[in-house]
């Protein structure tokens, strides 16, 4: 990847960020996805905790700033889940943008190497996914800080490890599925698909914990599910921590886990946080592999 895979990583970055209006679409993305949470989400976040509280201390009262962050925690976890995947398909027009104006044919006839093509999309569109994915978490703290902040640094930390993680994944995702893609139109149209429905499947919108057993065992098949429990952990850990100091059963704790997913289940199997990255590195592993697979496969038919 050196000399030329570095040159066309830089040349494909820049493209991004000259192109102001992709640029301020994906960086605007987040910011409109946390102001419809917490505007239309917020109540029904609030009336899920404190039905869990109701239903195992009746008539106790529950400290706002408590619920707020149980509350902006959820907000927060969600928004990274579906933005870190979904501006990925954004940052990836690079891809799509050279098949239009045909600078990726002069790539095939140039005697650069496939792979190296290929690795240069893949790690241009990481940059500008982990440069968008990280304002959004800055976003996110901030409106913690505001409404109840109950994060350790260690959680802190932790959310930005789960952001380079998820970004991974939603670009190698977005590699994948862009890659037959000839025009704008076209990634404009799977852009909007998955905007509409990842947040659905993966869980962000709605926990897992809320569907049938039928849809959750089906759900539990999909890496995105397991990326939205991980971000939950880490967002919630210390909102968790603060029910248990406060007196509460830990019981109550416990179903706080499951109601938001924090507590994920592949079938009756509760599943670790380790086995969670597991999960979502072996995916991203595995559409990496397919994702470099298309392009050797492509380059041997031309031979």
């Amino acid at each position: 990847m050196k000399g030329v895979g570095t040159t066309l990583i830089k040349r494909n970055v820049k493209m991004f960020f000259k192109d102001k209006g992709t640029f301020f679409t994906a960086l605007i993305t987040p910011m409109i996805l946390l102001v419809l949470y917490a505007t239309f989400l917020n109540n029904v976040y609030r009336n899920s905790f404190l039905q869990v509280f109701e239903a195992i201390v009746p008539g106790v009262k529950v400290d706002d700033n408590l619920l707020n962050g149980l509350v902006g925690g959820l907000l927060l976890s969600s928004l990274l889940s579906v933005s870190t995947v979904t501006v990925s398909f954004c940052a990836n027009l690079c891809m799509v943008q050279d098949k239009v104006t045909g600078a990726r044919s002069d790539f095939d006839v140039s005697p650069v190497k496939p792979r190296s093509i290929a690795l240069g999309y893949y790690i241009s569109t990481a940059i500008n996914g982990l440069i968008i994915g990280f304002s959004a978490l800055a976003l996110g703290l901030v409106y913690l800080a505001i409404t109840g902040w109950y994060l350790s640094f260690l959680d802190v930390l932790a959310l930005f490890g789960d952001v380079m993680i998820m970004v991974a994944f939603g670009t190698a995702l977005s590699s994948l599925v862009c890659y037959p893609l000839k025009s704008q139109g076209q990634l404009s149209a799977v852009g909007t698909v998955v905007s509409a429905g990842y947040g659905f499947i993966c869980g962000a919108y709605m926990p897992i914990s809320s569907f049938s057993s039928g849809i959750r065992n089906v759900m539990s098949f999909f890496p995105g599910t397991y990326g939205t429990s991980l971000l939950r952990n880490h967002a919630l850990q210390g909102a968790f921590e603060e029910v248990t100091a406060q007196g509460f059963p830990e019981i109550v704790a416990e179903e706080l886990k499951n109601m938001s997913d924090a507590n994920f289940y592949f079938f009756d199997g509760k599943v670790q946080v380790w086995q969670m990255l597991l999960v979502l590195l072996g995916a991203t592993a595995l559409l990496i592999g397919g994702y470099l697979l298309l392009y050797a496969l492509k380059a041997r038919k031309k031979k």
